[in-house]
């Protein structure tokens, strides 16, 4: 009887290491963790502010209309109290933002201890803006009670900070999931390793660059999606996959590229730019028999970032899309830059845009 066959997964060990899965396997100490400390104190985002503000005065509010007798004295007491907790709490916002970075590798512990005692000496120093207008003697008593509410207050927002960090992790898992479904089709990858193929004995050059492109876009996809890269390495990324199609469409694929070297140190989630550049191909080059443009432009614009993804518009895709990708790069937007990011989409007779906008 011969021997049992092995299976098929220990058969296609030689192709997964002509793809390049095994060498990219990211290292250990490369990984970020799921729980980024680091994410946690980022509390530069003017939404992240806004809201922290807008908590404290309501809680403010709520507070001292149960000490009030009348409208008259809560609305009074109110105005005292906001220049006091206003000053504090953008001071402590502040603060924390710039030691966010050292802050993140302190023990757990001492960052509590730390943050409510900046608290209370952010509460104190709004204090002294409003004893600044007032003749009124300031009693040992009062000075506890400002400091006490001030620690309490950071105390308060520092829970919240590590509730909303753990809160993303499920939505930060579920995009990830998202974008390796959108980005890295099936169909594609059949697609470009049968081009592969068709080149090895004719242009094995060729389907070297090909497959070299392949295992980098694959390595990129399977990182980690909680780690920032920068502008300059999406580009290059993008170039990649560019090359893999020009070699399926030749020149029915038409690349125009308009970069502003100041613009490559943005920050932005990685592989947020391959699925718009995938997406343009496949709905404005792939379905028409005349190929079709593919333009991407990056520009430094003040103190934001603006880039571009255009393609033109011709016959409709042969499968019509469900907007994963382009809900999925909002999605991955909003939760690395809150507000201070934008996504807009621009459809026109004959062409299609898609512009981000990024913080600097």
């Amino acid at each position: 009887m011969p021997p049992a066959r092995d299976s098929e997964w220990s058969e296609s060990t030689g192709l997964t290491s002509i793809l390049g899965f095994a060498p990219t396997e990211p290292e250990p100490d490369t990984i970020a963790p799921l729980f980024d400390p680091e994410r946690m104190f980022d509390v530069c985002h003017v939404g992240l502010v806004l809201r922290a503000v807008l908590g404290v005065q309501v809680l403010l509010g709520l507070g001292l209309a149960l000490a009030a007798r009348n409208p008259a004295q809560w609305m009074e007491m109110l105005a005292s109290g906001t220049v006091v907790s206003l000053t504090g709490v953008l001071l402590w916002l502040l603060l924390v933002c710039a030691v966010k970075r050292p802050l993140a590798r302190l023990a757990e512990g001492v960052q509590w201890a730390c943050l409510s005692i900046l608290g209370a000496m952010c509460a104190l120093s709004g204090w002294q803006f409003l004893a600044l207008a007032s003749d009124e003697p300031v009693s040992v008593f009062r000075l506890f009670s400002v400091g006490l509410s001030g620690a309490a207050a950071a105390a308060m927002l520092l829970a919240w900070l590590k509730l909303r960090e753990r809160s993303q992790r499920p939505a930060a898992a579920l995009a990830q999931l998202v974008e390796l479904q959108s980005r890295i089709r099936p169909h594609f990858l059949f697609n470009t390793l049968n081009s592969a193929i068709a080149l090895v004995r004719v242009e094995p050059d060729k389907a070297e660059a090909m497959l070299e492109d392949l295992s980098e876009l694959f390595r990129v996809a399977l990182a980690d999606s909680q780690a920032a890269v920068s502008l300059a390495e999406e580009i290059e990324l993008a170039r990649r996959y560019l090359d893999i199609e020009q070699m399926r469409f030749g020149e029915r694929l038409r690349v125009r590229w308009e970069l502003d070297p100041g613009a490559g140190r943005a920050k932005l989630p990685p592989l947020l730019l391959q699925p718009l550049v995938e997406n343009a191909v496949r709905h404005g080059v792939e379905p028409n028999d005349t190929g079709g443009e593919v333009l991407i432009s990056t520009a430094l614009r003040g103190d934001e970032v603006e880039i571009k993804v255009v393609n033109s518009v011709g016959a409709l895709a042969r499968t019509p899309g469900h907007g994963l990708a382009l809900r999925n790069v909002r999605q991955r937007l909003r939760l690395m830059h809150d507000v201070a990011a934008r996504f807009e989409l621009s459809p026109a007779p004959g062409r299609f845009t898609v512009r981000i906008l990024l913080p600097r």
